[in-house]
């Protein structure tokens, strides 16, 4: 079984990081740790007025982690083979939450990639993406719960960069816009409450 481009293995390893870098996986664990519960509690709730603007400032915070991971050198793990985790969190209870609170508002269109030419349009749901986003960075902080930090920046910068950090960036944009339109636009029911 592989976990990103490292077959997995079950033994544990210790990080030997800097206390620099093991500060930093700290506060990128603590942000993570933040964004997981904030969302579960979101996704609770039965107010999407509430709920959008919520979950814009905690997509916002959770990226602010992944620019920190961005501007880092490439994290290289001590070992070869990434250690176990253990069973991935199932998400769809999560999903179907998220689906169902942003029912309005749930599907949106993206650029794929702004550099393609031509670009490519695609259709993205923002429960679907929150789930996913909630599902990399969770995998990381198993590993930085296990003791094993280094393998934690390694995972959290790798899927920040091949998966997480794009789609947080084009749930971003679709939350901002929803408030944008909320709040400037002249006809039509409110989404988003003051």
């Amino acid at each position: 079984m592989t976990e990103g481009s490292r077959p997995v293995q079950t033994e544990v390893a210790h990080s030997g990081l800097s206390s620099d870098l093991e500060d930093l996986a700290q506060g990128i664990a603590d942000q993570i740790e933040s964004f997981l519960l904030a969302l579960r509690e979101i996704a609770r709730s039965d107010d999407p007025g509430r709920a959008v603007p919520l979950l814009l400032l905690e997509v916002s915070q959770l990226l602010l982690a992944g620019g920190r991971l961005g501007v880092q050198s490439d994290f290289v793990p001590r070992e070869r083979w990434e250690p176990d985790t253990g069973p991935d969190d199932d998400l769809d209870e999560l999903r179907a939450r998220l689906a169902e609170l942003l029912t309005d508002i749930d599907g949106f269109t993206e650029v794929f990639d702004p550099y393609a030419d031509p670009p490519e349009l695609i259709h993205a749901s923002l429960s679907d993406d929150l789930a996913d986003i909630a599902g990399s960075v969770a995998h990381g902080l198993r590993h930085h719960r296990a003791g094993r930090a280094d393998e934690a920046l390694w995972w959290w910068q790798f899927s920040y960069v091949s998966s997480w950090g794009g789609e947080a960036s084009a749930v971003l944009r679709a939350l901002q816009s929803v408030v944008a339109h909320d709040r400037l636009d002249s006809t039509g029911e409110a989404i988003v409450t003051p």
